[in-house]
C-alpha cells in the first residue's frame, strides 16, 4: 500500500521498511521530521497484519457488486459484439446493393465504347471485392465473439462467497492486489491507539465513504495466543523431559494460566503432573546426551541469542517438543565442523573490547 497511508500526527506519507532477515515482512514508518536533529521516528507499526485487514475490508466492500459488475461487464461485451456485427451487417447490405447496381450498369452499356465499358467493369470488380471483404470480416466477428469463453453466471455467482480464497490464492498476481487497491482506496490515515494498544486505520474510499478499522498491535515477548495450547496439553509433551522448574517458565512463557488465573510455579506444576499421572524428568536416564541451549551457549562460549540464532538457521541441531519450549541440543553436535564455522563467524563479529565490558563484574564509580 505505498503512497496511500498517511500518519495521522504529522502529515506525512508513512514509508514502507523492509529490515527483517527472512525478507517476508515489512513495516509502515513514518519517521517524522528528518531535518531536525534527534527529533526520532513519529509512528510504526508491522505490515503484515495491516494489510491484511485492508484487503479484507476491501473484500468486503466488492463483495456485493463484485460479480454483479462482472456479469453486466459480460452482457456489455457480448451487446457490443452484436452491435458491430449487425453494422457490418447493414454495410453489406449496402455494399451489394451497390455491387448490383454496378452489374446492371455494365450489361447496359454499348460494347462498341469500349473505355466506358472498361471503366464500370472496373467499378463492378471493386463492389465485389468490398462485399467479399465485409463477408470476411462478419465472419471473424462471429468466430471471435463464439471463440470467447462463456460466462457461468451460476459459477460466478458461487465465487461471490469464495473472495477471500481467490485472493489468498498463490496464483494471484500481487500487482493486480495492489491496482485493485488503488482503484477502491483513495487515502489510509494511521494513527496509533496507546489506550487499547491498537493501530487504527481510517480508510477514505474513493466514493466518498469513510471506514474505521482497528488493528491488534502485537505485543513484544508475548506468545502468540492462537498458539497458546492448553496446560493439559502441554505437559503431557513436556513433562519427563524437563524438571518441573523448567515447566514452570516454559507454561508461563506460552502464558498458559492455573484455573485461578495465577502464573505457574515448581509446586503448581508438580501437583498438576502428579494428578495428570505424567512422569517425573529423571536425569539419568538422558544420559548426558542431550543439553538445554542455555548450557549449550555455555559450552560455545557464546550467548543464548547467539546460540538460538544458530538453532533457527539450522547450524545447530536444536529441537523443540513444540513451540514455546526449552531447546534440546545433542552434546555430540557442539564438536561438530558446522557448528564450530557458525560460533567462529559469530566470535569474529564481535567489537573489539568484547570481553572488557562484557565480562567486567567491577562497578566503575565516576572520578575513580
Amino acid at each position: 500500500m505505498t503512497g496511500l497511508i498517511r500518519c495521522g500526527r504529522c502529515g506525512r506519507m508513512v514509508r514502507v521498511n523492509y529490515g527483517t532477515m527472512k525478507g517476508n515482512a515489512h513495516r509502515y514508518q513514518c519517521r517524522g521530521n528528518e531535518e531536525g536533529v534527534g527529533v526520532g521516528v513519529c509512528i510504526g507499526i508491522g505490515g503484515v497484519r495491516v494489510d491484511r485487514a485492508v484487503a479484507l475490508a476491501c473484500l468486503e466492500a466488492v463483495s456485493d457488486r463484485a460479480i454483479e459488475a462482472a456479469i453486466f461487464a459480460a452482457d456489455q461485451v457480448e451487446r457490443s459484439d452484436n452491435d458491430v456485427i449487425a453494422a457490418v451487417e447493414r454495410n453489406l447490405e449496402a455494399a451489394r446493393y451497390e455491387a448490383s447496381l454496378a452489374a446492371r450498369r455494365y450489361e447496359m452499356v454499348d460494347p462498341a465504347k469500349r473505355h466506358v465499358a472498361r471503366e464500370l467493369e472496373t467499378r463492378w470488380n471493386g463492389a465485389l471485392e468490398h462485399v467479399a471483404e465485409l463477408e470476411a470480416r462478419i465472419e471473424e466477428l462471429r468466430s471471435a465473439s463464439a471463440a470467447r469463453p462463456r460466462i457461468d453466471r451460476a459459477a460466478l455467482l458461487r465465487l461471490a462467497q469464495d473472495l477471500p480464497a481467490v485472493w489468498n490464492a498463490p496464483s494471484t498476481d500481487t500487482r493486480t492486489k495492489q491496482r485493485l487497491i488503488h482503484v477502491l482506496i483513495k487515502e489510509i490515515i494511521f494513527d496509533l491507539d496507546e489506550a487499547t494498544n491498537e493501530a487504527v486505520l481510517l480508510v477514505h474510499w474513493n466514493g466518498g465513504r469513510h471506514t474505521e478499522i482497528r488493528v491488534a498491535r502485537v505485543k513484544t515477548g508475548r506468545y502468540p495466543q492462537d498458539l497458546a495450547p492448553t496446560v493439559v496439553e502441554a505437559l503431557r509433551k513436556l513433562a519427563g523431559h524437563w524438571p518441573d522448574k523448567e515447566l514452570a517458565v516454559s507454561l508461563n512463557r506460552m502464558r498458559c494460566k492455573t484455573g485461578d488465573g495465577e502464573t505457574w510455579t515448581t509446586v503448581r506444576v508438580r501437583e498438576m503432573r502428579e494428578r495428570l499421572g505424567l512422569p517425573e524428568y529423571d536425569s539419568e536416564k538422558s544420559n548426558g546426551t542431550m543439553i538445554s541451549l542455555g548450557k549449550a551457549a555455555q559450552r560455545l562460549g557464546i550467548c543464548i541469542g547467539s546460540a538460538k540464532t544458530l538453532a533457527l538457521k539450522g547450524v545447530l541441531p536444536a529441537t523443540q517438543h513444540m513451540p514455546g519450549a526449552q531447546w534440546l541440543v545433542p552434546v555430540d553436535a557442539l564438536t561438530s565442523e558446522s557448528v564450530r564455522i557458525g560460533v567462529q563467524k559469530i566470535i569474529d563479529r564481535r567489537p573489539q573490547h568484547y570481553e572488557g565490558y562484557q565480562y567486567d563484574k567491577i562497578i566503575r564509580l565516576p572520578g575513580i
